[in-house]
């Protein structure tokens, strides 16, 4: 499945565009907030119903708009066709249709068109907190499971009835009992469902990782939970004093991390920029080829601003991998319009170029 043709109304600093799209390569350039992640966000949110880069809808609308819409007319293998769009209101109110269908449910959409995307922003899941990287694997297995989004969406609305209990004068013992107990029951699926994607993720990140370092490093990912040691249930009963003192919820899966290594040693201390970079795009990649073995088919490849950082080295590995047959339809933003045109002519097959300025396509 590819995106062929994007209508976009009122989102960020895109006020109006339509655009057709090759089913292979699209290259798009402009300068620095020209509108290029914009319009790979106004993408991401066609198969993921949300912006990549924030939880909340209304900063996807533009100031002077008080709703903004994405449509996208996607061509399956077979050249028949699926139309989604989204639509926003200032006021919370958000549709989402399916060949002009609502969803009952917002999460139904999740994992029909899969979608990968890699961006500068992601250098959040090596320096920020493990929340970032508990996003960054639930918004894999969402796409590939449909009950474990289920049981993550529950556990977590368990957790703040939980934590509003706690906060409570005089909490009752004997629903803390029960919501500890319905919480356990989703904990035990979230914390193998992450076991097992990080045991399939780590030996082809690594792969991918030698491919673009040309094997001048390895790398390794470890989960860490706090269901290694016990589960919940059991870990809650012993928490509790603690979870009273400091009115929350001190242990479960919502405390969750990855921990990524260089050479045995933590990338936020020894990773220089093109390595802590090299090692995302690997993480990425892992993520698509997971996602392509279970889906059957290629999911879209959003790459934004990749080249910057990289030495020559690695952009050529980088450049190699995606021009090759195993990816599906790829968009790559830039600011260095030389380099697209480059790039171009080093890649066979279909392309299209599009240049964005003030947030209008040309």
């Amino acid at each position: 499945m590819y995106l062929k043709r994007i209508i976009i109304s009122g989102f960020k600093n895109i006020s109006e565009a339509e655009i057709e799209f090759s089913p292979k390569l699209n290259c798009i350039t402009g300068m620095n907030g020209s509108g290029k992640t914009n319009l790979l966000d106004a993408i991401y949110y066609l198969s993921m119903t949300k912006s990549y880069f924030s939880n909340t809808d209304i900063h996807s609308i533009a100031y002077s708009c008080d709703i903004c819409r994405i449509s996208g007319e996607y061509t399956r293998d077979d050249d028949s066709f699926e139309n989604i769009s989204v639509s926003m209101e200032r006021d919370g109110i958000k549709h989402i249709k399916r060949n002009n269908k609502s969803y009952s449910k917002i999460s139904e959409h999740i994992g029909l068109i899969p979608i990968v995307m890699v961006s500068p922003y992601d250098t959040c899941l090596i320096n920020e907190s493990g929340e970032e990287r508990r996003r960054f694997i639930n918004s894999i297995l969402s796409q590939l499971d449909k009950e474990y989004l289920r049981k993550v969406q529950n556990y977590n609305h368990l957790l703040l009835q939980r934590n509003k209990l706690l906060k409570s004068q005089d909490v009752n013992e004997e629903l803390l009992d029960t919501f500890s107990q319905r919480m356990s029951v989703n904990a035990s699926y979230i914390f193998t469902k992450r076991a097992e994607f990080t045991s399939l993720l780590m030996p082809i990140a690594d792969k991918y990782y030698k491919m673009l370092s040309g094997g001048k490093e390895s790398i390794s990912i470890v989960y860490k939970s706090d269901l290694q040691e016990a589960g919940l249930m059991e870990l809650l009963n012993r928490c509790r004093p603690k979870d009273y003192a400091l009115k929350y919820t001190t242990c479960g899966v919502h405390r969750d991390d990855l921990l990524f290594f260089m050479d045995n040693y933590p990338y936020r201390t020894s990773g220089s920029q093109g390595q802590q970079k090299s090692f995302l795009i690997s993480l990425k990649l892992a993520q698509f080829e997971i996602m392509r073995d279970i889906y059957k088919k290629a999911p879209l490849l959003l790459l934004d601003d990749v080249f910057d950082k990289l030495d020559m080295e690695r952009v050529e590995a980088l450049l190699n991998l995606v021009s090759s047959n195993f990816f599906g339809q790829i968009f790559i933003t830039d600011s260095n319009k030389v380099r697209v045109e480059a790039i171009l002519n080093k890649i066979n097959g279909s392309s299209s170029s599009f240049e964005i300025k003030s947030g209008v396509v040309l």
